[in-house]
């Protein structure tokens, strides 16, 4: 049995838990910062930064998101290919995977790591800043969407796009004239998979620093 260690507010929680949820693959979730000793240290201990997901499959330890989603779609795939087959295909779609973690999930946590440190006097050019990037990639993201065949399917892309675009929005909202990335972002979230992740995190948006904002 394969064992997913994470938390359900993760954003990278989500991401390896969606690809899990797309395809019903068996796992048992194991809930980080809820007291079991074991649990956190072995999360600790799998990878350099001690940071989670992390799964667990047999004498086999998976850490970082992606690398997750590329061990389950290679041991694990289920009806929905998580990558396409066609090695040049399969590279497009680890350069879209990289574009939603390193230019919309990583540059909104600058924002939120920011206020973690200083809650009652955050640096508002680290803001401005990460607005700017957003924004950057907002509209880098709409004309990219032009040729992107959006389906009911999850792969990779849908993994990586709808935590990160579901955080980044609450940092930073989508602006209006980017009309065909904030379609997408709903049908992100009204995936099963995705879906399934966003109602689990309910109870913990009062984590969130900057103030979960009442919607979604």
């Amino acid at each position: 049995m394969l064992r997913l260690y994470g938390h359900t507010f993760s954003s990278y929680t989500w991401k390896a838990l969606i690809a899990l949820y797309a395809n019903d693959t068996p796992f048992t979730f194991h809930q980080i910062g809820e007291g079991n000793a074991d649990d956190d240290a072995f999360v600790a201990a799998a990878g350099p930064s001690g940071q989670f997901p992390v799964l667990s499959d047999g004498a086999v330890t998976v850490f970082e998101a992606t690398s997750i989603i590329e061990h389950l779609h290679l041991h694990h795939r289920g009806p929905q290919p998580l990558l396409p087959d066609d090695p040049a295909l399969a590279i497009r779609t680890r350069m879209w995977d990289r574009v939603f973690d390193l230019h919309v999930m990583n540059v909104m946590q600058d924002v939120v790591a920011e206020k973690i440190r200083h809650p009652d006097n955050p640096d508002l050019a680290i803001r401005e800043r990460v607005e700017a990037r957003l924004g950057r990639s907002y509209r880098w993201i709409e004309q990219w969407l032009t040729d992107y065949t959006r389906r009911d399917a999850v792969t990779l892309v849908e993994c990586a796009a709808a935590p990160s675009l579901f955080y980044a929005d609450w940092v930073h909202p989508i602006p209006d004239d980017c009309s065909q990335l904030r379609a997408w972002r709903a049908h992100l979230l009204a995936l099963p998979a995705v879906a399934r992740c966003v109602d689990d995190a309910r109870p913990y948006r009062h984590y969130f620093p900057l103030g979960a904002p009442d919607r979604d």
